[in-house]
């Protein structure tokens, strides 16, 4: 059916995330063993994994996870250590759970039976037959399709849904009679209570007078309340603290298994709550009649009462169903592909407000120009809405490098804490997605090629164990990711030996440290000694300035020898829709990037006579070079009298671009170019103007590149 949601594919999505957690608390157990809270968090993630795979037909992988899930009840029990060897041995589990999820072959089943002999031989004596079963009952060697599912006959490990892993409270609620007097909100308690998980509230009437006798500003309601929540006891705890002295509040936990709570009737509740007696309950039923309509008729309980016990059956019923539910009710999941879609639409939508505000100038008409600002209006707030929706939290990408980080470090024998800054930075989801393999390259030469050997850093008098800082900040329109090591730094005189050997420099010639450091981002340039399994051929750095380049974003590198090196990612927010300068040359015009404009000047005759072939500026004092855009692209007419240079800068550098006019801010929807124009340079996109029109967007790091290899060569 179209629309509708496969519920296989749904589980594989959480088991991705389960994974993810899973992960970041084995990684955050090796230096923290004895924490608690990292021992449950692993527990309830392998415990989830396997109940919910094996509802789902992952019955090998359910099998698999549980003898996982086994030993680390006895950790929890504190019937066996975590070690070192623990956590690696997990890790490795992990992968195989994860192989478990695609496409499991015979060699999984290998594997699998490898790793459960290694967990077996961890575990105690005692406990080393519960860990793997070798006659085979444990369906380890019997591998399902991903799709495949199997009813559940409670032999396959599945895990029924329940509260086991929550609290379940039940909460008599009395407010004092002037609790409203002293400005209280009860509504808003309640609402705070229901934040906390599965909450569900009957109110209880019985103390309400007559409409004539009511006081208005004082309390009659009561309310019986059940919660199943993850939060502790004192969160409930905090939800009244202000109303405690005045109220009447009972808060009793009890568990849902050990009562059978969901098998309960609704005569057992009442008798388990105090609401009536044992005797009570086998009178009236006696009369053959529903137990709680003849209970309120007997005048034995209220009819509000009975009405709250009918509510806590239903709940602890469903508590279960919705145990894998999260709590929070305001995520939803939406396809990728619809975000893309989303995103297109309002690109075109923002075109088409663009030509009807050019034909509102055009007709000059009053009602016209009105339409169209209030839909440039609106249309700006869905485009800021859409790509609010498309951002996500960098945080989702760091936290897969802690694992490559585990792992290399171990595979180079050298000790590496990875430190992550600026986790909730978000940026568009389209430039996440590409940055996984320039941050992986980056991060792999920073192990291998920045962090020195531990007997040398003690030589050195640096600490043994290596840093790696990845953080994330937002800089305007842009963010701002870096890759920072405390280690040997790069060298430039082994730089410059390179480049001289392979003729990318003459001897002997000026370069600055930044045009020495870009070097190491050439095809086939490195100055390893020796070529390793993970770094040293010089693909690596060239990967990532292609990559970086096509998410239009800048590559700054710092470095000091001997205290280590700083690789900067300047990126914009967004790849569909940016601010744009749009400026015309002739007939043509071009969009110029809004993020990386710092000003406007005129370019005055005498300036441009001035100039003379080596094109200078004097703004403030400050030498600016610039470029004339006009002979750059071959642009034909005369220029105009009096034309003006756009300042505009990426990283350090700056320079000018000469232009005939500045027409104004543009709201760009970028649109890619076509393969027969992809390789043209000077160009990172074109957009739709107003009349239907295309302008070509400049890509301000060629133009200043252009610049700098000009400058160079007229030195020369």
């Amino acid at each position: 059916m179209a629309g509708s949601v496969d519920p296989a594919e749904t589980f594989r999505q959480e088991a991705v995330e389960l994974l993810a957690q899973l992960e970041g608390a084995l990684l955050d157990m090796e230096s923290t063993p004895d924490d608690r809270s990292l021992i449950d968090t692993v527990f309830r993630s392998l415990h989830t994994l396997k109940g919910s795979g094996a509802m789902f037909g992952w019955d090998s992988m359910a099998a698999f996870t549980h003898h996982i899930e086994n030993i680390f009840d006895l950790v929890r029990k504190d019937e066996m250590s975590v070690s070192q060897e623990l956590v690696t041995l997990t890790l490795a589990a992990t992968d195989h759970i994860r192989s478990l999820l695609s496409a499991p072959d015979e060699t999984d089943v290998v594997r699998g039976n490898a790793l459960l002999a290694s967990f077996r031989d961890l575990a105690p004596r005692k406990d080393a037959k519960t860990v793997a079963d070798k006659t085979g009952r444990d369906k380890t060697n019997t591998l399902h399709k991903s799709g495949e599912h199997k009813p559940d006959d409670n032999k396959s490990g599945a895990h029924k849904p329940s509260a086991q892993e929550s609290h379940v409270y039940r909460i008599r609620l009395r407010p004092g009679r002037d609790v409203m007097c002293l400005g209280t909100n009860l509504l808003r308690l309640l609402d705070e209570l229901r934040e906390l998980g599965y909450c569900a509230v009957a109110p209880i009437t019985d103390q309400v007078p007559l409409l004539e006798e009511l006081d208005p500003t004082a309390c009659f309601m009561a309310w019986d309340i059940l919660l199943t929540t993850e939060s502790p006891r004192t969160a409930i705890d905090d939800v009244f603290i202000f109303i405690a002295d005045q109220s009447d509040i009972e808060i009793d936990e009890f568990s849902v298994e050990d009562a059978e709570a969901s098998q309960r009737k609704l005569g057992e509740i009442l008798v388990a709550r105090g609401d009536i007696a044992a005797r009570d309950i086998e009178e009236t039923l006696q009369k053959q009649e529903r137990l709680g309509t003849l209970l309120v008729k007997s005048g034995k309980v209220s009819k509000d009462r009975v009405a709250s016990a009918l509510v806590e059956q239903r709940h602890v019923r469903e508590a279960g169903k919705n145990r894998e539910t999260s709590f929070s009710t305001g995520t939803i999941r939406v396809p990728a592909e619809r975000l893309d879609s989303l995103m297109d639409q309002v690109g075109e939508l923002v075109i088409a407000q663009a030509r009807l505000m050019q034909e509102a100038v055009s007709n000059d008409s009053a009602v016209l120009k009105s339409i169209s600002e209030e839909i440039e209006r609106l249309a700006s707030a869905l485009r800021d809405t859409t790509m609010s929706i498309r951002m996500l939290p960098i945080g989702t990408l760091f936290g897969k490098f802690r694992r490559v980080v585990h792992d290399l470090s171990h595979e180079v024998g050298k000790q590496i804490d990875l430190v992550t800054e600026g986790e909730e930075t978000e940026l568009d989801k389209t430039v996440i997605e590409n940055l996984n393999d320039p941050l992986v390259h980056l991060i792999r030469n920073a192990i291998d090629h920045g962090v020195e050997p531990q007997n040398i850093r003690v030589a050195q008098g640096k600490p043994p164990t290596g840093r790696l800082l990845l953080s994330a900040v937002h800089s305007g329109a842009q963010v701002l990711i870096t890759i920072e090591d405390d280690g040997r730094g790069i060298d430039c005189n082994a730089i410059r030996a390179k480049a001289e050997e392979k003729g990318l420099l003459t001897p002997g010639q000026d370069a600055t440290e930044a045009e020495l450091y870009s070097f190491i981002f050439h095809p086939g340039f490195s100055t390893a000694n020796a070529v390793t399994n993970i770094s040293g051929r010089g693909v690596g750095m060239d990967v990532v300035k292609k990559t970086i380049d096509g998410l239009r974003g800048v590559i700054e590198v710092v470095s000091v020898v001997g205290e280590g090196t700083a690789i900067t990612l300047k990126l914009p927010l967004t790849l569909a829709i940016i601010d744009g300068l749009l400026v015309r040359l002739g007939s043509e015009r071009y969009v110029v990037p809004l993020s990386a404009v710092e000003e406007c000047v005129e370019l005055s005759r005498q300036e441009d006579q001035r100039s003379d072939g080596r094109s200078f500026l004097n703004i403030r004092d400050e030498i600016v070079a610039f470029i004339r855009l006009r002979s750059l692209l071959h642009v034909e007419g005369p220029p105009e009298p009096i034309q003006k240079v756009v300042i505009v800068s990426a990283g350090d550098a700056r320079i000018g671009l000469v232009v005939d006019q500045v027409i104004g801010q543009h709201q760009t929807v970028i649109k890619s170019l076509s393969r027969l124009h992809r390789d043209m340079e000077g160009f990172s996109g074109a957009t739709i103007l107003g009349d239907g029109s295309v302008a070509l967007i400049l890509d301000i790091p060629h133009l200043i590149r252009f610049a700098r290899e000009r400058e160079t060569s007229l030195r020369g």
